[in-house]
C-alpha cells in the first residue's frame, strides 16, 4: 500500500482531444458474456495498450507556409486575422515575419534575431506571446534569445510573462517556474503569467504556493492577479472565510472589483452550496454599479441548484428574462443538473423539453446530465433511449458520457460492457481522463474487487496522472467499500499531508466509511470538524451519519436525527428521506420504514432503485409477499429495472419461506440478464438449499460460484459446515474447514461453534474433546482465547 502511493507522482496527462465521430449507440446494449470464463474485469496492459488506435487531436497544427502582408494583416495559426502591432520598429517587423515564413525559406531563428536590438528583440517575443497560434515558433523565439543573451535577457521586465507564457504554452510548466524564480526582480506581470499558467493546467495548489511567494516577496498583485487566484480557490473548494480574507486583502492594498471579481466570488460559492452568501455578493455587485451578465446569473443559478433551492434557482430564471439576459443552455443545464441530484427526474425532463420549446437545443452536457440520473434511479432503458436520442440527435458523446455509460454498466456489475464502452472510448479518439480512472475506482470498489481497485490506481499513475481530491475521495469510497478502513483512513491521511484542503465531498467520503464501521463516535466527530473548517454539512453528510447509526444500532440517536428531519430543523432534502427508508429497512423496523416511504409518496418525489430496493428488503424480511409484488408492480410501472439487489431481496424473501426451487430461479434470471451473480446471491440460494438438508444442490451452486470467479467467502463455508453438521456428517464439516484454511480463509466463532454444538447436541461428547484437542493441527492460526472459550463451551454442554 505505501509503495501505491508514493508521492511525487508525474505530471498531469495532456487533456483529451475534442470528438471527432459519433459512435454506435449498441455499446449501451451489448448482448451478455457467454463465455464459460470468467468475464474479464480489469487487465493493466489492456487499458493502456499500445495496439489500440491512438489518441486523435482536431487541433490545427501552425501555419508557418503563408507569409504574412504587414499592411493587410494575415493569418495566423488559428486562421483568425492577425494585425502586425503598430509600435514594431521596421527590423523587428522584419525579423517577426521572417520568422513566420516558410521554415524552408529562411534562417533559423537564431541567425534572425541576431542583428535585433535587445529591445527589439523583447518586441518580438511579445509579440509571439500575445498570439497562441505560433507556440512553435514562440518557443524558437524564447530559446534563440536565451542563446544569444543569455538568461538576462529573459528577465527584462518586458520580457519576463512573455517568456513565461510561451513556454507555460508549450506545457513547459517547471522551465517557466525555474525562469521566474531565477528572475532577479520579477514583477506582479510576471507572477500573474505563472499564476495563470498553473491554473490552466489544473495545477491549482502550484498556482497558490507562487502567489504566495509573490505576496512573501513584497510585489502588490494586480486585480487580473487576484482574480485568477479566487478562481483557484473556486476550483480547490477553498474555505469561504479564506475566500473572504483574500477578498479583504484585496480591498487593502486598494484594489477595486470588477465583474469578473463578482462573477468568480459567486462561483467559489458553488461546490459548498452557500447560497446565502452567494446572494450577499450578488447583492453588493449591483451595489457596486455592476449589472449581472449571464455568467453572474448563470453561476447563481448554479449556487441555488447545488444547495437545493430550486424555487430560488427558478427564480433567478425570472430575473434573467426580466433584465433582458434570456437564459441559454448553460442556465438550464444548471437547472437539470440540479433537478436530477435531487431525485426529481420528471422535473429535469420537463426543463429539458421547455427549453426545446425556446429553441434552445440541448447539448452533451443535457443529454449526459439525464443519462446519469436515470441510471441513479434504476431506469437503464430510459438511460439508454436517452443516449440513442442524443446520438440520432447529431450531438457527439463526449468523455463525460462515455465516464457515464462506464459508471452505469460498472456499478451493476456488467464488466464486459463496462470495457467495451472503454474500449470504445479509446477508439473514438478519447484518452481517459482523471474522471474516468475515478469512476474506475468507484465501480470496482462498490463491487469489493480491491485487487482491481489497487491496479486501476497503479495505472492511473502511470498514465501520468497526479492524484487530486476527487481522485482521494474515490479512493476512500473504495477502499472502505471493499472493507478495507484502516487503507481508507491512510488515503485520508495523505491528502492532508499534500495540503490539499477537504471539502463537503471528502468529509462525505470520510463519513461514509466510518458508517460502514458503525463508528458514530468518530462520524460525531468528524461533523465537529467540519463546522471548525467552515465546511456545511450537506444531506449526503447527515445520511452517512444516520447510516452509522443504524449500523452500531443506536436506534435513540436514529430517532432523534429523524424526528429533526420530519420537523424540519434539518433542511428535510428528498435525499435525507430517501435515508430513513433505506436505514430503518436496515434494522428492520417496518412501521417507520413505511412511514419514511409513504412521506416520499406525499412529496410526489421520484421513486429510485435504492428506495424500492429496501421497501422489497423489508417486506421480505417479514415475509410479506403480496407487499414485495407491490413494489413490483411499482417498479414496472415507473420503468425501473431490476438491479442485483432486488434479486437478492427476493432471493432472501423467498430462503426464509423456505422455497429454495424459486431461490435458484430467481439466480438464473440475474444470469439471463446480463448481470454477474455477487457472494451474496451464490451464498442466499446455497443456505436455502443447505438449511433444507439439499447438500447435493448447494454442493453444485458452490462449484458453479467458483467457475464463475466469484470466490467464497467464510459465509459460503459456514453455511456448508452448519448444513453438514446438521445432517450429522461431520467429517466433511471438518474436511471443509481444512479446505477453506488451504484457501486461505481464516475459521471463525461460528465455525468451530457450529461443530462443536453439533457434535454435543448429539452426544457425542468425546468427540467434541477430540476435535477440540485436533483443532491447532486443524487450523494452527488458533489463538489461545479462543481454545479456552471453546473449552469452556463444551464444560457446559459436559455438566
Amino acid at each position: 500500500m505505501a509503495e501505491m502511493l508514493t508521492l511525487p507522482l508525474p505530471l498531469r496527462a495532456p487533456a483529451p482531444p475534442p470528438r471527432p465521430t459519433i459512435p454506435n449507440p449498441i455499446i449501451t446494449h451489448r448482448q451478455p458474456h457467454t463465455s464459460s470464463s470468467p468475464p474479464r474485469l480489469f487487465s493493466p496492459t489492456s487499458l493502456l495498450s499500445t495496439s489500440r488506435p491512438t489518441p486523435t487531436s482536431s487541433s490545427r497544427k501552425p501555419r508557418l507556409g503563408r507569409p504574412l502582408d504587414p499592411s493587410r494583416g494575415g493569418t495566423g495559426g488559428d486562421d483568425q486575422p492577425w494585425h502586425l502591432p503598430p509600435s514594431l520598429s521596421l527590423p523587428a517587423r522584419r525579423a517577426l515575419l521572417a520568422l513566420l515564413a516558410d521554415p524552408s525559406e529562411h534562417f533559423s531563428p537564431r541567425d534572425i534575431l541576431s542583428a535585433l536590438p535587445e529591445n527589439d528583440l523583447a518586441a518580438v517575443v511579445n509579440a509571439l506571446a500575445s498570439r497562441a497560434g505560433h507556440p512553435g515558433v514562440a518557443l524558437a523565439a524564447v530559446r534563440a534569445a536565451r542563446d544569444l543573451h543569455g538568461d538576462r535577457a529573459l528577465h527584462q521586465p518586458r520580457v519576463l510573462p512573455a517568456a513565461v507564457r510561451v513556454l507555460a504554452r508549450a506545457g513547459r510548466l517547471s522551465e517557466a517556474a525555474a525562469l521566474l524564480e531565477a528572475a532577479p526582480a520579477p514583477d506582479a506581470s510576471a507572477y500573474t503569467a505563472l499564476v495563470s499558467a498553473f491554473s490552466r493546467a489544473g495545477r491549482f495548489r502550484d498556482a497558490v504556493c507562487v502567489f504566495r511567494r509573490m505576496v512573501d516577496s513584497g510585489v502588490r498583485p494586480a486585480l487580473v492577479t487576484y482574480n485568477v487566484v479566487l478562481h483557484v480557490y473556486s476550483k480547490m473548494a477553498v474555505p469561504w472565510k479564506e475566500v473572504v480574507a483574500l477578498v479583504d486583502s484585496m480591498k487593502e492594498d486598494g484594489v477595486a472589483m470588477d465583474r469578473y471579481t463578482y462573477n468568480t466570488l459567486i462561483s467559489c460559492c458553488r461546490r459548498r452550496g452557500l447560497y446565502r452568501e452567494a446572494s450577499q455578493v450578488f447583492d453588493e455587485m449591483r451595489a457596486a454599479g455592476f449589472e449581472p451578465d449571464k455568467v453572474t446569473f448563470n453561476s447563481l443559478v448554479d449556487v441555488y441548484g447545488k444547495a437545493r433551492r430550486h424555487e430560488d434557482a427558478i427564480g433567478v430564471l425570472k430575473e434573467m428574462k426580466n433584465a433582458g439576459c434570456p437564459p441559454s443552455v448553460v442556465t438550464y443545464n444548471s437547472l437539470i443538473s440540479a433537478y436530477v441530484k435531487d431525485g426529481l427526474l420528471e422535473g429535469a425532463v420537463e426543463l429539458k423539453q421547455e427549453m426545446e420549446l425556446k429553441g434552445i437545443k440541448p447539448d452533451v452536457v443535457t443529454y449526459t446530465t439525464l443519462i446519469s440520473g436515470l441510471d441513479r434511479v434504476g431506469k437503464i432503458d430510459a438511460a439508454v433511449g436517452t443516449y440513442t436520442e442524443m446520438v440520432r440527435n447529431g450531438c457527439s458523446p463526449n468523455l463525460c458520457t462515455y465516464n457515464a455509460l462506464i459508471k452505469m454498466h460498472g456499478v451493476r456489475g456488467k464488466f464486459t460492457e463496462m470495457m467495451a464502452v472503454f474500449d470504445e472510448l479509446r477508439a473514438a479518439g478519447y484518452v481517459p481522463d482523471v474522471v474516468t480512472w475515478n469512476t474506475l475506482l468507484a465501480v470496482f470498489g462498490q463491487n469489493g474487487l480491491d485487487s482491481e481497485v489497487s491496479g486501476v490506481f497503479k495505472e492511473m499513475k502511470k498514465a501520468g496522472y497526479i492524484p487530486e481530491r476527487d481522485t482521494y475521495v474515490s479512493l476512500i469510497s473504495s477502499y472502505s467499500r471493499c472493507g478495507l478502513f484502516d487503507q481508507a483512513m491512510e488515503i485520508y491521511k495523505r491528502m492532508i499531508e499534500a495540503g490539499i484542503y477537504p471539502d463537503v465531498s471528502t468529509y462525505n467520503a470520510v463519513l461514509s466509511a466510518l458508517a460502514r464501521g458503525g463508528r458514530w463516535e468518530q462520524a460525531e466527530k468528524m461533523f465537529a470538524e467540519m463546522e471548525d473548517r467552515d465546511c456545511k454539512p450537506d444531506e449526503l453528510s447527515y445520511s452517512s451519519l444516520l447510516h452509522a447509526y443504524a449500523n452500531a444500532k443506536k436506534l435513540d440517536k436514529m430517532k432523534a436525527l429523524s424526528e429533526d428531519i420530519y420537523s424540519e430543523r434539518i433542511e428535510p432534502h428528498n435525499w435525507l428521506v430517501k435515508t430513513l427508508v433505506l436505514v430503518n429497512n436496515k434494522v428492520n423496523n417496518l412501521s417507520e420504514t413505511e412511514k419514511a416511504f409513504q412521506e416520499l409518496r406525499r412529496r410526489r418525489c421520484s421513486l429510485d432503485i435504492n428506495v424500492l430496493n429496501a421497501m422489497i428488503s423489508v417486506y421480505g424480511k417479514n415475509r410479506m409477499v403480496k407487499k414485495v409484488e407491490e413494489i413490483l408492480s411499482l417498479m414496472k410501472e415507473n420503468c425501473i429495472n431490476h438491479s442485483a439487489a432486488t434479486y437478492n431481496s427476493l432471493m432472501h424473501m423467498y430462503s426464509r419461506l423456505g422455497d429454495s426451487e424459486k431461490c435458484e430461479t430467481i439466480l438464473t434470471e440475474i444470469k439471463s440478464s446480463g448481470m454477474r451473480p455477487d457472494r451474496y446471491s451464490y451464498n442466499t440460494v446455497i443456505y436455502a438449499y443447505g438449511r433444507k438438508g439439499q447438500v447435493k444442490e448447494a454442493s453444485r451452486l458452490f462449484s458453479e460460484m467458483k467457475c464463475s470467479g466469484v470466490k467464497p467467502d467464510i459465509v459460503t463455508y459456514n453455511i456448508f459446515i452448519k448444513s453438514y453438521v446438521a445432517n450429522t456428517m461431520f467429517e466433511e464439516a471438518i474436511d471443509l474447514v481444512r479446505y477453506m484454511v488451504a484457501q486461505g480463509c481464516k475459521p471463525n466463532e461460528r465455525t468451530y461453534n457450529s461443530i462443536l454444538q453439533g457434535y454435543c447436541r448429539h452426544g457425542r461428547m468425546v468427540e467434541a474433546k477430540s476435535f477440540l484437542i485436533n483443532l491447532p493441527k486443524l487450523y494452527p492460526g488458533i489463538s489461545k482465547q479462543e481454545k479456552q472459550r471453546l473449552l469452556e463451551l463444551w464444560a457446559k454442554h459436559t455438566s
